[in-house]
């Protein structure tokens, strides 16, 4: 493990596995240089072993970047489990998560990622209170995924505002992969703007129900990145943004909420090359953990959520800027400040 391409140094990978309730997880804490680790948990049917903890070191690394990017006092690790969401959930396989959690004292806080709903983590924190995103409690702040859509709904303005001087999507082509709890919020405020929407699901039933709705043309959910449009936007799941890919697409702007949108990092470089503005993954959906620590801290503000977020959108231009002025990609330029911030 310690010489995959994706360790990165972290600090630790703890695997559980209880055989009474099925749960094989893993928790991967990259960072605590800012403060306990805090990252959502996703639950995916993985192929393979390997594949399960690639994408959790990965994850856990984009959270330390994420989490120091909103400035906030947070570190970065992600936990996944390996299972089918629709299928293999239960009140028991929660708690034993919790369990796990609560084992590493208070060094890791979990909240909602892929497949994972609050009423998941409710349970959890019936063993464990260093869980966030709930629907109960003092300082509960709900769901984060509207927090997050709003990030990328006003990243893709700071982006058009980059590429077009002006950040009005009204008359914009914008292609939107992935409708779900994030991908649909962004959807909805794009249309609402009068951008000219192009959607696609890996549930179609999902995609046309939006698109009758919001007058939105369905693509598939695949073909859908090589749309010719001002911004293609990845809201599903990550990677999407590879060799063959890039080589396809006819946007001039790739802003969305899915994380590790990148495949490898040269991805970037290719990006750029290509005159495509990329707004770095874990900078542009960064509204939800801003949301999430407001719950960590005890005390949920509104205002000072709305603050960090309105920040992150400065940090996001300020990347812009640099990649401009320095001519490097903006995954780069982003990786650099981020660590910098961590101390690494």
């Amino acid at each position: 493990m310690f010489d995959h391409p994706a360790f990165d140094a972290h600090e630790g990978v703890h695997m559980f596995h209880d055989a009474e309730t099925g749960l094989r997880g893993i928790i991967a804490i990259h960072s605590t240089a800012l403060g306990p680790a805090a990252g959502g948990c996703r639950m995916w049917n993985y192929q393979t072993g390997d594949a399960m903890l690639a994408d959790v070191l990965r994850l856990s690394q984009g959270m330390s970047y994420k989490n120091a990017m909103a400035d906030l006092p947070l570190g970065g690790g992600k936990a996944v489990i390996w299972g089918d969401s629709k299928t293999d959930k239960t009140p028991e396989l929660f708690r034993a998560f919790g369990r796990a959690i609560e084992g590493l004292n208070g060094t890791y806080y979990t909240a909602e990622d892929v497949g994972i709903s609050p009423e998941d983590l409710e349970y959890a924190r019936e063993e464990t209170r260093y869980v966030a995103g709930l629907d109960t409690g003092s300082a509960a702040s709900g769901n984060p995924s509207p927090v997050t859509a709003e990030g990328v709904y006003r990243g893709i303005r700071v982006a058009l505002g980059h590429v077009f001087n002006n950040d009005d999507p009204r008359g914009r082509k914008i292609a939107v992969q992935g409708v779900g709890q994030v991908g649909e919020k962004v959807a909805m405020k794009l249309a609402r703007d009068g951008a000219e929407l192009i959607i696609a699901d890996s549930v179609m039933e999902r995609a046309e129900s939006l698109a009758n709705e919001l007058g939105a043309r369905v693509a598939d959910k695949e073909a859908i990145l090589f749309e010719d449009v001002d911004v293609v936007s990845p809201n599903a799941l990550g990677a999407v943004l590879n060799e063959v890919s890039v080589a396809k697409l006819k946007c001039r702007i790739v802003a969305g909420g899915a994380n590790n949108q990148l495949s490898v990092p040269k991805i970037g470089d290719q990006l750029a090359e290509a005159g495509i503005l990329y707004a770095p993954d874990y900078v542009i959906n960064g509204g939800g953990i801003i949301n999430v620590a407001a719950e960590i801290s005890g005390t949920y503000d509104s205002e000072l959520v709305q603050s960090k977020l309105a920040k992150l959108m400065l940090t996001l231009e300020e990347v812009f800027t640099k990649s401009s002025q320095e001519k490097r990609a903006t995954n780069r330029v982003a990786d650099d400040m981020a660590r910098q911030k961590i101390g690494r």
